[in-house]
């Protein structure tokens, strides 16, 4: 019916008008006096601030945006924006669609530490010459692009200033399903980000993929917190709504992390009946809701709780349920599922109402590449872990029209249920590839299979397919091959984990003291694929609890994370830097990035509390550093 995006979002607005809305809670600043009080949202206390916008103003403000940014010639062009969390990012967002013109939306800067190196390289990569900001940041932009040369060559554009233009001089210009929509920079967490080039038909279908999975309909209410240039956040929060004509409420990353409860407190308010999150979201509020922050919340309403966007852990969603299960939350209610931005973003979830798949896979049959069950799915697993010989994995799904395929990434040929392999995939929420990328973009989204089937989007991500449901394994560039097996960095990370309650996040690579150090943890670096490493040594860089760790010396907790790892994995060699919160690298949206946590280590930058390393390693981390 429809063939571009921003077509099927106007008829939504004229269908609903401000009947249906973006609503963002912000938190006040600075404490209350009793003379003068911030407005707050009914049951959230004072602390808090509800901001609305409903659709048809949004509509209003984004013509009035597109006409400015098509009176500047900007059509097909990209443009950066750069904003914090709110709403006046959905309007340039939307107004961008509106002018034709390809938004790129990032993280805003760290301006106080000046950290302004990834957005640099998208300025650069994009050709951007004019960025969108709101009022707050346009002067430290202006000086940051001052300072940096870039002055005169890129602009900013308030877009909260300026006289308000005329909206009904907004033309539609001429859009089709191969229009580009935005670039999707990737997160980087294996490479450099690369811009993904998303079309109208690349949201129009992977919408109708969303729609289909979560029965969702104008009477859906979202709530989340996901920042908007994740493509979860993006897609999943905020071009999902537009195209189900639906409710969405959100609130920053920062306030979410500030206060997790907040998160389940406006499901209970609004009477959300879908949210979203990756992994660690679900286990912060694990670890920071109180007893006492478990009164008055009412999570009944929900029908929908996705879990995606990095490894999916059977023991989060057990521990949700158990501790939320008392105010409402039902183990039918998850969603586990994967996607990313290649893809626009979903590729495959759990049929809704259908609950989770946790199965138990033998342990060591993984390592050849063999998915053999260990039990029913959903069965206990009190014992399951890598020491035991089993690994448990959560079930990310099934596609609903995609074609999804376990391929050989050596030979291309396709492997059958039960067998390990790259994911493939195709269809039309494949994105057209990466900006000005050729060859890559060949490499990765023109992929055939041996039997000349395609063009398929090379995943870079290992799983196998068991009984229909996808389960994923990892990623192909954080593969350890250790004597012919093949271990998964995660895996590794996950027994670590499991060995003592005050170990949080860690990081695993390999590291070969005789050879060349600046090749990356089981990469090759000329074919950008896993290599055998049976020379080389695991290093653990654990973060840990030093209140949790109360009572254990630290020599010795580091001494026991090493022995279950090496017994776990019958690895000859293991080390393990034990390090304070914050030490593990990771993207602007929070996915671990393993290869610069290596080169943080080498290079003497990770300042540990304590270790056991082997010999050759603490060497080598000594001439390095």
């Amino acid at each position: 019916m429809y063939t571009d995006f921003v077509s099927l979002v106007r008829e939504n607005i004229r269908a609903h008008g401000d009947d249906r809305s973006f609503t963002f809670i912000s938190e006040e600043p600075g404490p209350v006096s009793r003379g003068r009080r911030p407005p707050a949202s009914p049951g959230l206390g004072r602390r808090y601030k509800e901001n609305v916008v409903g659709f048809a103003e949004l509509d209003r403000k984004a013509r009035v945006l597109g006409c400015r940014l098509e009176a500047r010639g900007l059509r097909d062009r990209a443009v950066l924006l750069l904003y914090p969390e709110g709403l006046e990012f959905l309007t340039a967002f939307l107004g961008c669609l509106y002018a034709r013109v390809v938004a790129v939306p990032a993280p805003l800067p760290d301006l106080d530490a000046g950290r302004f190196g990834r957005t640099r390289r998208i300025i650069e990569d994009a050709d951007i010459a004019l960025i969108l900001t709101d009022t707050a940041h346009r002067g430290t932009l202006d000086a940051w692009l001052s300072a940096a040369g870039l002055r005169g060559r890129v602009h900013c554009l308030d877009t909260q200033a300026g006289k308000e233009s005329d909206p009904g001089g907004w033309k539609p210009p001429d859009f089709g399903p191969g229009t580009l929509a935005f670039l999707q920079y990737t997160s980087g967490s294996t490479s450099e980000p690369k811009g993904v080039m998303v079309t109208h038909g690349n949201l129009l279908c992977n919408g109708e993929e969303i729609k289909r999975r979560i029965e969702g309909t104008a009477d859906t209410v979202g709530v989340g917190w996901v920042p908007h240039y994740h493509d979860m956040g993006l897609v999943g929060q905020f071009l999902q709504p537009l195209y189900l004509g639906c409710r969405y409420v959100f609130t920053s990353p920062i306030t979410f992390i500030k206060r997790p409860a907040l998160w389940l407190e406006l499901i209970t308010r609004y009477r959300g009946t879908i949210t979203l999150a990756p992994n660690f979201g679900y286990e912060l509020a694990l670890r920071r809701v109180t007893d006492r922050q478990l009164e008055g919340l009412d999570l009944s309403s929900l029908r929908v709780v996705k879990n995606g966007a990095e490894p999916v852990r059977a023991a989060t969603l057990e521990a949700m349920t158990e501790r939320f299960g008392p105010v409402g939350f039902r183990p039918a209610m998850w969603m586990p599922c994967y996607g990313m931005a290649e893809t626009t973003l979903l590729v495959t979830g759990a049929p809704l109402g259908g609950g989770p798949v946790v199965r138990d896979f033998d342990a060591e049959a993984l390592t050849r590449d063999e998915a053999v069950a260990r039990g029913a799915p959903n069965g206990d697993s009190p014992n399951g872990s890598a020491e035991n010989g089993v690994r448990r994995l959560v079930s990310s799904g099934r596609p609903v029209t995609l074609d999804v395929r376990i391929v050989a990434p050596e030979t291309r040929a396709e492997r059958p249920e039960g067998r390990v392999g790259e994911i493939w995939v195709r269809g039309g929420s494949v994105a057209r590839g990466y900006w000005r990328s050729p060859e890559e973009s060949r490499t990765t989204f023109g992929a055939r299979t041996s039997a000349d089937e395609g063009p398929f989007l090379r995943t870079g991500d290992l799983g196998f397919i068991a009984d229909g449901e996808l389960y994923v394994t990892g990623r192909i560039k954080d593969l350890i091959i250790v004597n012919g097996r093949n271990i998964h960095a995660h895996d590794i990370e996950e027994a670590a984990r499991a060995a003592h309650p005050a170990a949080l996040v860690g990081a695993a690579f390999a590291i070969d003291p005789d050879i060349d150090p600046d090749i990356g943890p089981g990469i090759d670096a000329g074919a950008g694929g896993p290599v055998d490493a049976s020379r080389e040594q695991v290093v653990i860089v654990q973060e840990i609890s030093t209140r949790a760790a109360a009572g254990t010396p630290l020599d010795e907790l580091a001494s026991l994370i090493k022995t279950r790892v090496a017994r776990a994995f019958e690895l000859p060699a293991v080390s393990v830097v034990l390090s304070a919160r914050g030490t593990v690298r990771r993207t602007t949206s929070g996915k671990m990035q393993r290869r610069l946590t290596r080169e943080a280590f080498l290079n003497g930058e990770i300042a540990g509390l304590a270790g056991d390393l082997e010999p050759g390693v603490a060497e080598l981390r000594r001439v390095r550093a």
